[in-house]
């Protein structure tokens, strides 16, 4: 009884396991580059568009202020009752009541032009033009952020693209040699127990595959998701990114390169010009201002005489006023603000510092990727060559299965380590990229 269970097995094991062409079914599939990958990326994200959001906002605001150079115009208009008079020509005693209109109207426009505000002006622009650049520049800071984490999710779906071809074709040479291994139990060169092993080698590496491709579903749809697409749409990478050269530059240029492109570092730099300018601008609350004024007035009755009539007046000058209490109200704000230029500029020499650990970083880790995938390469060829000697000395019967499964196993996890090692390239090549701020 046992032994025609044993048989059965491994067909029923077959049956259960033996997929399809599952990448090339697959009929709803996209091809998908990288530069693809970061502008549906960057077009679809929820933070960006809140940055966007934000930039039209501060643009707005730098609009406003400069329409505080403009004239200040203003047109009233007063309608209303007019109570009886009362006028008293000696004391308190006898009073008059003369006549007088029951209605009064007034018509003015008024008109101010600041000809001088002590910079007060030219400051508020100044400042809403920096707010619009710190928008802009924070927009650029999550860009990176966004591309960078949307390129581990596709250097992630690409390593399993090439583990699943990998398993694809390691099953299908398990096929083969359980073919020869079942011949060669035919021909009692060798026990049932090597078919056994065998099977069950074949078995463990068709559920990897099955969980190859079940994360590669779940990989995909989460990208999909992320990029606005229908979640239920198979990414398929661009496997040529894998072999192209990327070389590295000099330690210094990358430095360099950091320093002047980072959007980080040219945050710190515009929230520090915020700073200077905020010392300007509370400096012009102690200077005079100066405006052209203009004004007319239409109104009835006579405000003197209370005669039913209307009367018109028109008046032009010039106002000049000087705030005197700014002397001693202004001096502790100016010191607060300039101990935040100080702040500020000791936050870019802390951001200096990062950039130097960051950039160092990413430049070691990738110089050591490149290391690693020629160190790997020499690896796979000689688990190959190991797997052949095997092979071959298996089938004449000078090595026992053990020793076959152990080469087939190293050969298979060289292989898949060296896929990781050239996704790791990619990965860090863009991880130095975005360090030197030109991601």
């Amino acid at each position: 009884m046992f032994l025609k269970k044993s048989k059965l097995y491994p067909a029923i094991l077959f049956g259960l396991f033996s997929f399809p062409q599952w990448i090339n079914a697959q009929t709803d599939s996209l091809f998908l580059t990288v530069d693809q990958l970061f502008e549906r990326g960057v077009q679809h994200s929820l933070q960006l568009q809140a940055d966007a959001m934000k930039e039209s906002m501060a643009q707005e605001r730098a609009k406003t202020a400069r329409t505080a150079q403009l004239p200040e115009l203003q047109i009233g208009l007063k309608g209303g009752f007019v109570g009886q008079p009362v006028v008293w020509e000696r004391g308190l005693s006898d009073p008059l009541y003369p006549d007088a209109p029951d209605w009064s109207q007034n018509y003015a426009i008024d008109l101010a032009q600041p000809i001088y505000q002590g910079g007060k002006i030219r400051s508020a622009i100044h400042k809403a033009d920096i707010e619009k650049q710190v928008a802009e520049l924070q927009t650029l800071t999550d860009q990176a952020e966004i591309k960078l984490k949307l390129l581990n999710q596709y250097m992630n779906l690409f390593s399993l693209f090439k583990q699943h071809d990998i398993l694809m074709r390691n099953i299908e040479e398990s096929e083969l040699r359980l073919r020869d291994i079942r011949r060669m139990k035919k021909e009692g060169l060798i026990t049932n127990n090597d078919v056994l092993r065998s099977e069950m080698q074949l078995t463990n590496d068709r559920l990897s595959l099955q969980e190859t491709e079940n994360s590669i579903t779940l990989v995909s749809q989460q990208l999909d998701i992320l990029l606005g697409q229908d979640e239920n749409l198979l990414l398929k990478p661009d496997t040529s990114l894998l072999y192209q050269a990327v070389a590295l530059q000099s330690y210094d240029d990358y430095i360099v390169q950091a320093y002047a492109n980072e959007p980080a570092m040219k945050l710190l730099r515009a929230q520090t010009e915020l700073a200077r300018n905020e010392i300007r601008s509370i400096h012009s609350l102690s200077l005079p201002s100066v405006s052209l004024y203009a004004s007319n007035t239409l109104a009835r009755p006579v405000s003197r005489t209370l005669a039913d009539m209307y009367n018109n007046n028109w008046n032009v000058g010039v106002s000049v006023s000087y705030p005197l209490s700014s002397l001693y109200k202004n001096n502790h704000k100016i010191k607060e603000s300039r101990m935040m230029v100080s702040l500020r500029k000791n936050e870019e020499e802390q951001k200096m510092q990062g950039i130097r650990m960051d950039v160092r970083s990413a430049f070691l880790r990738h110089r050591e990727a490149l290391q690693r995938v020629e160190a790997l390469k020499l690896s796979v060829r000689q688990a190959e060559e190991n797997y052949r000697i095997m092979q071959n000395r298996y089938l004449n019967q000078l090595a026992i299965l053990t020793d076959l499964l152990d080469a087939n196993s190293v050969r298979l996890n060289v292989e898949l380590q060296l896929v990781t090692a050239r996704t790791r390239v990619i990965y860090t090549y863009y991880q130095l990229q975005k360090a030197c701020g030109r991601l």
